[in-house]
């Protein structure tokens, strides 16, 4: 327990028994045992909601990868679109002398 052995914790407890006395030593360790309840399910609902979040990350991420997979398409270039500055300028020829 917390790297202490036995006779650390009969001295401890024997220290706290004449600073605080005997009669408050047993209210004492009920409220630092209720106090250790309480911060062992608060570190537990954290541990579980930053895993929570961590797996709605990775399916997220394994969605997009997925989705990105599933459409080959979007990745190689359009035909419609020019390729290159000069079909560009190519295509904007026709257009400039249609307006004169």
């Amino acid at each position: 327990m917390f790297g202490i052995g036995s006779t650390e914790l009969l001295l401890i407890l024997g220290i706290a028994l004449l600073v605080i006395g005997p009669k408050k030593l047993p209210q004492l360790a009920r409220t630092l045992g209720k106090a250790m309840g309480e911060f062992k399910k608060v570190s537990n609902d954290v541990k579980r909601t930053i895993d929570a979040e961590v797996e709605r990350v990775e399916r997220t991420e394994s969605r997009q990868r997925s989705t990105a997979e599933l459409k080959p398409e979007d990745a190689a270039p359009k035909a419609d679109a020019p390729s290159s500055k000069t079909d560009t300028a190519e295509a904007e020829k026709p257009a400039e002398s249609a307006k004169a």
